[in-house]
């Protein structure tokens, strides 16, 4: 079964810690044992894990994306978004959590993040949860 989250983001570059959603799923789930798939099915937005006990950590990673696709580049994609696009691929759409003991298996300070890029949007984060 594939579980829909409904994220409504707020700022046109934006995280959004949805760890506690994604293991309320999992737990519901009644896998003991399998894997977690996190899913962005969009083309200018992201999935990814990192540090979610030091907010300063995600400011520094936003800032440190915006330096290296900056907003007021010359892109050939005319919508004003390329960038929105060009970081939704270097952070990736998806991540695969392993789930043991009916849990995410993640480390101490990580946490499971929605990256917007061109927002602010209503988006989808796709989860499923495998036994295995």
């Amino acid at each position: 079964m594939i579980h829909t989250l409904t994220i409504r983001t707020k700022s046109k570059v934006e995280f959004v810690d949805i760890t506690q959603q994604v293991r309320e799923i999992v737990r519901k789930s009644g896998v003991r044992e399998g894997v977690c798939y996190v899913y962005a099915p969009h083309t200018t937005a992201a999935v990814t894990i990192n540090e979610n006990a030091d907010p300063s950590v995600v400011r520094d990673i936003i800032d440190a994306l915006d330096r290296l696709v900056p907003q007021a580049a010359r892109y050939s994609h005319l919508e004003g978004n390329a960038p929105a696009h060009i970081k939704s691929t270097l952070v990736g759409a998806s991540e695969v959590i392993l789930v043991e003991g009916g849990d995410l298996v993640l480390g101490t300070w990580q946490g499971i993040f929605f990256c917007e890029f061109d927002g602010p949007r209503t988006r989808r984060v796709l989860v499923k949860v495998v036994e295995g």
